[in-house]
């Protein structure tokens, strides 16, 4: 396996998290729109992207172990000071900035996603039977009865 530098990595992940947030912005559309079709052809492209996101964040976990500092975000806080590069953390602030965008965006989308549920929940309780009150039937059981609906179809 290649090693790579930390920031090598750190601008691929760059680079995926930016398409990631573009992907997020064209399912709040399709959300928005209520665009089934147009969800179900962007879910795989947004799995790819956050699968890739996985992978690099671990490849820069990796490089930043090889390079003896701790493979989490604090210890890409404290290569960037090792290296002194005043450029690279103002790089890294920026992908933490668009991961905070991506995040929120995600977010977003889960309550509109749960809006759409919940009015489709709706949507079906209304046509099912509704439960009336329990009655007594001829063998001396409760028995519910139901007011049902009528269907006209035109």
């Amino acid at each position: 396996m290649q090693t790579v530098s930390p920031m090598s990595s750190l601008r691929e992940e760059q680079r995926v998290i930016t398409a990631l947030i573009a992907v997020l912005k064209q399912e709040q559309q399709f959300l928005l729109a209520a665009d089934i079709d147009g969800l179900t052809a962007l879910t795989p492209q947004k799995s790819t992207l956050v699968n890739d996101m996985a992978v690099l964040a671990s490849q820069r976990h990796s490089a930043l172990g090889a390079a003896g500092f701790k493979a989490e975000e604090a210890g890409m806080e404290a290569w960037l000071a090792a290296s002194g590069d005043p450029d690279a953390l103002a790089f890294w602030q920026q992908v933490l900035t668009q991961t905070h965008e991506a995040k929120e965006l995600n977010r977003l989308n889960g309550m509109l996603i749960n809006k759409h549920l919940s009015h489709t929940q709706g949507a079906l309780q209304a046509l099912r039977p509704q439960v009336q009150s329990n009655v007594y039937g001829p063998s001396g059981q409760t028995t519910s009865t139901t007011l049902r609906r009528g269907f006209v179809a035109g």
